[in-house]
Order: C-alpha cells, then structure tokens, then sequence
C-alpha cells in the first residue's frame, strides 16, 4: 500500500481558513490519470495539485491540476500553494502541459505568481447571463471554457443567486464563470464559479485574475491594483499586469499534513 506524502494549504490567505485550500501531493512519478483523478475526488477541494521532478531542464517540477471532476488547464491558487510547499531559493519553476511554464518567487513576506495574462472578446452570452442571473452591462468569452459577466456594483455581484443546475447543462462541460465589479474597500470584486468542475463557487480563484487582471488593467488605467474575491471564505490578492503576464500576489498557510495511503 503506497504512502504518499499529502499537504493541505490555505492560498490567498493570511490566517488558516481563509483564502482558498488546495491540496499539494508531491510525487516521485506520475501515477495513472484515473488515480490522480479519484484522489482529488475523496480530497474534495477544488483542486488538488500533483509535481514531479522535471528531468526536461526547463523547470524544477511539472505540475498538473485535478478537480473533483476533472483535470484542470490552469489553476493559480494551487500553483500558489506548491510554490509555498516547493520553494527553496528565491523563485521556483513549474512546467505545465497547458498553461506553459509558471514561476512563484518570494516577494516581501508573500509571494508572486506569474501566470499567462488572457484576453477576452465581447460576446452576447444569454445562456449564461440567465444561469447566473442579474444584469451584467457586459459580457465577454474565450475559447477553452471562460465566460465573464461584468455588473455595475459589488452589491450586484453579491447579490448573485447562480442556478448550477442549469450551468452545468452548458457546453462546454467545465466553464469558469466570472461575475466581477468595482471594488469596495479594493479596486475590484468578484465572483467565480465552476459547477462543471464539481466546484459551485471557488473561494479565491488565480486562474480567473489571469482574465481579470488584462480587463480591469485596461478599464481602469493602471497596471497594478487590488482584488477581492467575495466568496464565503473570501480572500484577497494583488494584481499586476507585466506585458503579457498577469503577475499575482498572496501568501498562504499550511494547514495540514499527513499520509495519503491508497
């Protein structure tokens, strides 16, 4: 019976039980998909993270994402979180089957996630706007599953009811839904939700504000600025848009660790 080493880390956060949990499970080689996908499955967290040694000399680990559902293209708060497990030196480098090669490095007492900043195009989307409800000014889509719904107010953002049932009947099977506005106490607020990956609603989402940070970049004039996700843990980051790259900044807590026996 194979004994895995397991961690439990609160991203996005700054105190346990905030900011988003994601699993961490370094492993000496990749096990079979159906494997990863059942363990992510009984942990239960949005997502859980799987590294390797990278043998490729372009980084230090490959890194892969599963949801209880399904594996994930790009996941930025369990990045996050295996940078924090991971780090040794200053920075360190995870290569993706994805999302190209992300970096984490110290930054102050947190750190800075470099992810691919997206862009969107404006698109109608009544689908979508009807299952998440309220009435955005503005709504836009990227190929791969990326649906965001930009409202007038935080309080309409958090207003929001989302029928799930009726989200997960739009294809493609695993949409990330984004509700966003200006910000209260910060410089934007949002909402995530992704019910086709088994998650209704993440608590602080980093592959989202690789969307976000390019929109809200532009809107607002400035390249730096802070960000709130409203979720019931809720949590806070800082967003930096550097060229191409959307550069992300948190810290995390290590909360559990333990033996994962199969």
């Amino acid at each position: 019976m194979p004994n895995l080493p397991f961690f439990q880390i609160d991203a996005f956060a700054d105190a346990p039980f905030t900011g988003n949990p994601a699993a961490v499970m370094p492993l000496e080689a990749w096990l079979p998909d159906d494997v990863l996908l059942a363990i992510a499955a009984e942990n239960n967290l949005a997502e859980t993270a799987f590294t390797v040694p990278d043998i490729s000399g372009e980084a230090d680990y490959e890194l892969r994402w599963f949801a209880p559902l399904v594996e994930i293209a790009l996941c930025g708060h369990a990045t996050l979180a295996s940078g924090h497990l991971l780090i040794e030196g200053e920075r360190i480098r995870f290569r993706t089957r994805k999302a190209g090669v992300l970096e984490v490095r110290r930054e102050g007492d947190g750190y800075a996630l470099d992810l691919p900043a997206w862009t969107m195009e404006s698109r109608e989307l009544p689908e979508i706007v009807a299952g998440i409800g309220g009435a955005p000014v503005e709504t836009y889509w990227r190929d791969g599953g990326y649906a965001l719904l930009v409202y007038s107010s935080a309080e309409e953002v958090r207003a929001l009811a989302p029928d799930f049932h009726r989200l997960r009947g739009i294809n493609p099977g695993n949409i990330l839904f984004m509700a966003t506005a200006p910000g209260e106490d910060s410089h934007i607020l949002s909402r995530v939700f992704v019910p086709g990956a088994g998650i209704d609603e993440d608590s602080v989402t980093g592959s989202a504000h690789a969307l976000l940070t390019p929109y809200w970049a532009k809107r607002l004039g400035r390249e730096s600025f802070t960000a709130y996700q409203a979720s019931k843990r809720g949590g806070r980051l800082t967003c930096r848009l550097d060229g191409e790259r959307a550069v992300l900044g948190g810290k995390c807590v290590t909360v559990i660790e333990g033996t994962f026996r199969l």
